[in-house]
């Protein structure tokens, strides 16, 4: 499985194969511990990836989202609904992250 994972995470699953299984049962478990869609719960990890600001997170749920068939127009109204709750730039940063998925695809 790690061979699928970019970067720095790829490389923590290839030297710590038993901490990225811990970590990779863990998601399992949470995925399926309640009644959310496979689609709600890509829109909600991308929606905690911009509260996080983590341009990282944000690039891999949107690029997953975007190959689970999420339509980008989707992902992108997920970053206009950051600004509320977590200001213009927060939000605007958000979309231009999701952009820069959508451009490479």
């Amino acid at each position: 499985m790690s061979k699928n994972l970019p970067g720095a995470a790829g490389d923590l699953a290839e030297k710590y194969p038993s901490v990225w299984s811990a970590y990779s049962d863990l998601g399992e478990a949470t995925a399926n511990a309640g009644g959310l869609t496979d689609r709600e719960r890509r829109l909600v990890k991308l929606a905690l990836s911009i509260g996080a600001a983590s341009e990282g997170a944000v690039h891999s749920h949107a690029r997953r989202g975007l190959a689970e068939g999420i339509p980008y127009e989707d992902l992108q109204q997920v970053a206009l609904l950051a600004i509320g709750p977590l200001g213009f730039p927060r939000g605007v940063a958000a979309g231009t992250w999701i952009s820069d998925v959508e451009d490479t695809d």
